[in-house]
């Protein structure tokens, strides 16, 4: 229990549960923000390394992507991508965001090793709605979470979004 406290404190607001070798809580954790002095929206997605590496290569343990690693292969980030092009979107004004990586780190170590994904959108109108789908993981776990912190104009929002709840939509 010490392991799981000391993680999530070391991660912050946008990282997912610790890990255990049964990985008992399923978990991602995604922060989106929009400010509109300067116009941007931003995306941060958390995700246990383990769960990236089942997804994509199925093989939790595997090294073969190397994320955040020197010998990261070309096709990396294009594999999470396709990935998280079927089971993640942000819809801003109804029109769906093309999710270029920004930047990666990862965060935790062994199991608990967490992948930090940073998206940014330049939103050119004023920000009236977004939709959020995630539904990463949900294809691999009954029982995978995934809780969504937005802030847009100074005002917060969370929500818990899973296999039978995949998107929701809010209003500004």
């Amino acid at each position: 229990m010490r392991r799981l406290l000391f993680f999530l404190i070391s991660l912050g607001p946008c990282a997912p549960a610790a890990s255990a070798v049964f990985h008992p809580l399923r978990l991602s954790l995604c922060e989106i923000e929009y400010t509109p002095g300067t116009q941007l929206l931003t995306i941060n997605l958390k995700l246990f390394l383990t769960d990236v590496n089942e997804a994509l290569v199925f093989d939790p343990n595997s090294k073969e992507l190397a994320f955040c690693q020197p010998n990261e292969p070309a096709h990396a980030d294009q594999m999470l991508l396709d990935y998280l092009d079927q089971f993640f979107y942000v819809k801003a004004n109804g029109k769906r965001i093309d999710l270029q990586i920004k930047r990666k780190k990862l965060s935790g170590d062994g199991e608990n090793t967490a992948l930090g994904v940073y998206f940014e959108y330049q939103q050119q109108q004023p920000l009236a709605s977004l939709e959020i789908k995630n539904a990463v993981f949900t294809d691999l776990f009954f029982d995978q979470n995934n809780i969504v912190y937005v802030h847009v104009n100074g005002k917060s929002k969370s929500m818990m979004l899973n296999k039978k709840t995949t998107t929701h939509q809010l209003t500004f």
